[in-house]
């Protein structure tokens, strides 16, 4: 198992175990986890452990322009009982995903650390979040990170029916209008399976990421951004 130092470098993905470990230690300083994002791999692990960090082979993406609506939800869209709204609660709704389990995992793996992680790289400008409101009250929402023209979805939570959906499919129609190509879904989910995700491999995966380097960052808060 390779352990980092303090230098900001990982091995390349293809060294990572069948399971998709590919490094362990390190910090999560935002230099550290953008490069990480950029090279397709993300730290993922329980409170009291090291850090992990992660590349699996095949990789889960769901293309915006792809995404899948049910004939139920588009109905349930078109009533108008949500209020989405990006970049307006995202601190509530890290902590709200934090509660969430994950397949093969015990306790949170949204660790303290990891909040505070995220939370400065909100206040930078490249973590932004997706809230879904009823009557004023947050009731779902996700959360990710946002470098070129990809998404790299990190969690989200729903507290009633379809609110994850919502938020889901009011990210991919957005970033579809701003020509996003691409949503990192790190791993299966049936949820997201129904809604269009699928596997590809992760060599496509790298070369893609590779292309998106040159892609300008819509960086700064998206509160703004018309839905």
């Amino acid at each position: 198992m390779h352990w980092l130092t303090e230098k900001i470098a990982f091995p390349h993905p293809k060294y990572a175990s069948v399971e998709g470990l590919l490094a362990v230690g390190g910090d999560l300083s935002p230099q550290r986890i953008l490069f990480a994002y950029e090279h397709g791999i993300f730290p993922w692990y329980n409170e009291g452990e090291p850090i992990l960090w992660w590349s699996p082979d095949p990789r889960f993406v769901l293309r915006p322009a792809e995404i899948k609506v049910s004939k139920s939800m588009r109905k349930i869209l078109r009533k108008g009982i949500f209020n989405i709204t990006f970049d307006q609660a995202f601190e509530q709704v890290i902590y709200a995903c934090s509660s969430i389990p994950r397949n093969g995992q015990t306790g949170t793996w949204l660790t303290a650390e990891m909040q505070t992680a995220y939370l400065l790289l909100h206040q930078m400008g490249f973590a932004h979040s997706v809230e879904v409101w009823q009557e004023e009250e947050l009731v779902g929402g996700l959360y990710g990170l946002s470098l070129g023209k990809c998404f790299f979805g990190e969690s989200m939570f729903a507290q009633v029916s379809n609110a994850s959906k919502a938020a889901l499919i009011h990210l991919a129609q957005t970033l579809e209008r701003r020509g996003f190509n691409m949503i990192d879904c790190q791993a299966e989910t049936k949820h997201l399976a129904t809604m269009g995700a699928k596997f590809i491999s992760r060599d496509a995966f790298s070369a893609y990421l590779a292309q998106n380097k040159k892609e300008k960052t819509l960086r700064g808060n998206w509160s703004e951004l018309k839905i």
